[in-house]
């Protein structure tokens, strides 16, 4: 076992610094019996680490490999299997459990007992040793790593050196001397004893001339011993005169102590009083108030800009002084105490005179602008702030101050300011919309007598066929000749100077100016007032937050939910709230102002909404660039919403005004009303929409009026009597197809398309329907030819039926001279003059495509002639110039 434990140290350890200090040979327990060792080692280098490593033999050769270490800081238990009886097997507790055989009890017991003292000295940690006998686990002396010479190896324990380290490698030095020694004794290979004997008798030549160099130098210790009693004797004399001078000086080491001590009172007296110095000097400079400031707080001028700077100055004094930060323990000082409630007084005293003057201010602005409200009752103008503002924000840092100070009374100032202010802007805003509504009716002597005029003219002609806030003019409206509703337009409106369309426009542009006007006065002086609160006030205007759209910015959605400014103040969440919050206190006549203007004009005429949209939009865009959640911004965007909601209307009621449409039995049907209808609300919404930011409530309005339109046009024709049904459609689908052109509407360009498809088709429908079969026995004649070639007759042979002869052809053929052609025609011209109306104008373009439908049968007939009648010589007795000129003439005459 010792051979194997010199290879192992020298094969495997040795090269990686470490030393061998137990082994055992085992085997797996239950397995194949193949041996390997378990090695206790530790490393020469500190901090020592122990392990334990397991060797196996090659199986390619004799050399031994090292195959798995395990640190000795993670074993957890050394299970020996039983205490009293020996027993070869044990297991070690590892990350897992490794079961093991030793060859022999004694090695296992060699090998746990090596495992246990180097825990005992290298880890000192708790490894369980279960089933191990006591004699194993004796306590070693405790060696310490100082007492170990690094560079010596070390053993484990000092009374098992032997046991433990049995083996001790020669150093270099060694080696290199023994060889010298060796070299010098040829001997020392062939014969061992001859070699022991010389080192031996050299060993005490030595030991013999060392014993005579020590009595050699006997005499030179005696001198040596002389010079120590002398070098003793000067240091007794040295220690008596040191002795003396300590005596010497114990008195002045005591003068110098109460010396340095007194220094050191003096230099802690000083330091005190410097810091009490400071102390005082940091009271007075922070809480000091000059006397100047306290006469301002007290009596200051309010009233004056000198007397006002003075009182701002003297108040941030104030403050700072109440906001000085105390060191500990100033705040338990009398004086200051005293001073703070002082402070407190003062405070609380120029709070209520400052609250006090801005209330009676407050009152006064309310009488001066009242004062002004006569002379802007004619003008359509709002009295100016501007005065009244710049004047109270001389007041701001003030405000700031007791915002900050004395938070109940600046509470209290913003109420009063909303009271006072709200009624004043009351009586302005409703004295201006009633200047506006004067405005749009005119209650003037010349507006009245010029209002029953419109009247009694709208009356008689129902608004020249014009929608307007009237939804009954139509409900009884009964569709005339178009020359009897020229005559009646015209005889009516010689009784003026101005026809109906004229004064419509006129009141609509006058509505729309006085209408802009409103919003122009309104939106300034709604900012200008919202501008002063935050700057008054000192509340900061901050963005507008995710989610704060009003139902302004959603018209085309479906259910609106309105926020009122009507209600119960909403939880304050921001200084951008209370803004709002005043803002719709003071101008919480705005809204209800606007929706009354509104329903006027409205009830003056429904196209007014088309007019309050544009421009409502327009004022609702630009506030909410400026801020979307503004008063406002909030405040137009909801009155928009009524304005929508008004044109939805208008346009609902222009679709049922539609279906209640009923026709005259007894006249022609022409142009109906509601197509001129949507021809002028067409034309007006463009001029008005023209350069809008918004189209999209007009595109929708566009497509529920045409679809309206197309429906109803299509309903009077089927119900028409007197005028047929093709010509009520291609005559209006006509006019459609016009004005959509004319307009150029672009999101109508299917409508538009489907008008003109309508038209060509009830075009041609109507002119074969009215010219029928003006050769009737003719066109009987060539039906029965057709007839038999279509039953397989050839087309040569049909001139031998018996009654489809040369002679039946030529019996049929005179009965249409050229002169009974022309009489059929200029009484189909006649008939087609009675049907159709002057105001489209479309009767040429109707003879023409007869003309052109009557050559198409006519070269028809000449075809199934030529085919079936060859060589035969028949023709008609009228040519396709005799057709043209037939026409012409018939055109002309009439």
């Amino acid at each position: 076992m010792t051979a194997i434990k010199h290879a192992l140290q020298r094969d495997i350890f040795t090269p990686n610094d470490e030393r061998l200090l137990s082994i055992v040979n085992v085997c797996k327990a239950g397995k194949k019996k193949k041996n390997c060792f378990l090695c206790a080692t530790v490393t020469t280098e500190r901090p020592v680490q122990v392990k334990v490593v397991k060797v196996k033999k090659s199986d390619k050769g004799d050399f031994y490999k090292r195959q798995i270490a395990w640190a000795l800081r993670d074993l957890a238990v050394v299970d020996a299997k039983d205490a009293i009886k020996e027993n070869p097997e044990f297991d070690l507790h590892f990350e897992k459990i490794y079961k093991w055989v030793a060859s022999s009890t004694a090695e296992k017991n060699a090998f746990i007992s090596c495992i246990w003292k180097l825990n005992q000295r290298y880890l000192r940690k708790k490894i369980d040793f279960v089933n191990v006998s006591s004699q194993l686990l004796e306590e070693l002396p405790k060696v310490t790593e100082e007492s170990v010479p690094s560079g010596e190896n070390q053993s484990v324990t000092g009374g098992d050196e032997e046991a433990v380290d049995e083996y001790q490698e020669l150093n270099a030095r060694e080696e290199q001397d023994i060889e010298i020694m060796m070299e010098g004794c040829e001997c020392a290979i062939s014969n061992a004893e001859a070699f022991a004997e010389r080192l031996s008798r050299e060993l005490q030549v030595l030991d013999g001339a060392n014993i005579q160099s020590i009595m050699a130098s006997e005499k030179q210790v005696n001198i040596l011993m002389k010079l120590l009693d002398e070098a003793l004797k000067e240091v007794d004399q040295i220690e008596l005169k040191l002795s003396s001078y300590e005596e010497m000086l114990q008195s002045v080491k005591e003068q110098m102590d109460q010396i340095s001590e007194s220094n050191h009172l003096i230099h802690l007296s000083n330091t005190n009083n410097v810091k009490l110095l400071s102390e005082i000097e940091f009271l007075v400079n922070h809480m000091d108030l000059a006397k100047g400031h306290i006469k301002a707080l007290q009596e200051g001028d309010l009233a004056s800009s000198r007397g006002i700077e003075a009182c701002t100055n003297a108040a941030d004094a104030l403050l700072q002084c109440m906001n000085v930060a105390l060191r500990p323990g100033h705040d338990m000082l009398l004086a200051v105490k005293e001073q703070q409630q002082h402070f407190s007084e003062l405070r609380e005293q120029f709070a209520r005179r400052l609250a006090n003057h801005l209330n009676n201010v407050f009152v006064q602005q309310g009488h001066d602008q009242s004062s002004t409200l006569a002379q802007h009752s004619v003008e359509l103008t709002l009295p100016n702030h501007h005065p009244f503002h710049r004047d109270l924000l001389r007041y701001a840092k003030l405000m700031e101050w007791l915002k900050s100070t004395d938070y109940g009374k600046y509470e209290g100032l913003t109420k009063n300011y909303m009271d006072y202010l709200s009624r004043l802007y009351e009586r302005e805003i409703k004295d201006f919309f009633e200047v506006a509504k004067i405005k749009m009716t005119g209650t003037t002597k010349e507006s009245k007598k010029f209002g029953q005029r419109r009247l009694s003219l709208v009356g008689l002609h129902g608004s020249s066929g014009k929608l307007t806030g009237s939804t009954s003019s139509l409900n009884k409206l009964s569709v005339q000749s178009s020359g009897n509703r020229r005559s009646q337009s015209s005889s009516l409106l010689d009784m003026g100077n101005m026809s109906a369309s004229d004064l419509d426009v006129a009141d609509r542009t006058k509505f729309d100016k006085i209408f802009e006007q409103v919003l122009s006065e309104l939106e300034p002086l709604c900012l200008a007032e919202q501008d002063f609160i935050s700057k008054f006030f000192k509340l900061q205007q901050h963005q507008s937050m995710p989610g704060s759209m009003t139902e302004a910015e959603d018209l085309d959605g479906g259910t609106l939910a309105r926020q009122h400014n009507s209600g119960a103040p909403l939880p304050v969440s921001s200084e951008k709230d209370m803004i709002r919050q005043m803002m719709i206190k003071i101008f919480r006549c705005i809204e209800p102002e606007l929706n009354n203007l509104i329903a006027l004009g409205d009830k003056i005429d429904s196209f007014n909404s088309l007019y309050m949209l544009v421009k409502m939009s327009h004022h609702v865009w630009t506030a909410q660039n400026v801020d979307p959640a503004s008063f406002l911004s909030t405040t137009l965007g909801n009155v928009l919403v009524t304005i929508k909601r008004n044109f939805d209307k208008c346009i609902s009621n222009q679709i049922r005004q539609m279906e209640e449409v009923k026709i005259s039995k007894k006249s022609k049907v022409g142009i109906l009303p509601f197509v001129t209808e949507f021809e002028e609300f067409a034309g007006l919404a463009e001029s008005i929409f023209k350069n809008a930011e918004r189209r999209g409530d007009l595109d929708k309005a566009y497509t529920k009026l045409i679809r309206g339109v197309f429906v109803n046009v299509e309903k009077v024709a089927n119900e028409s009597q007197k005028t047929p049904r093709d010509v009520v459609m291609m005559e209006n689908f006509h006019h459609i197809f016009a004005t959509l052109s004319r307009l150029k509407i672009s999101c109508l360009e299917a409508e538009k398309k489907e008008a003109k498809q309508k038209y060509t088709d009830h075009l041609q429908s109507y002119v074969i329907y009215s010219l029928g079969q003006p050769l009737e026995k003719l066109n009987h004649f060539f039906e029965g030819v057709e007839a038999r070639v279509a039953q397989g007759i050839r087309e040569e042979e049909v001139s031998y039926q018996l009654a489809f002869n040369k002679q039946e052809l030529r019996k049929v053929i005179k009965e249409y001279p050229g002169k009974e052609v022309k009489k059929g025609l200029d009484n189909l011209y006649k008939k087609v003059d009675k049907h159709l109306c002057e105001e489209e104008n479309l009767l040429q373009v109707v003879w023409h495509s007869m003309q052109d439908e009557f050559i198409r049968q006519y070269k028809h007939f000449e075809g199934l002639i030529a085919r079936c009648y060859p060589g035969s010589g028949v023709t008609m007795e009228f040519t396709i110039q005799d057709i043209l000129d037939y026409c012409s003439s018939i055109a002309q005459s009439h």
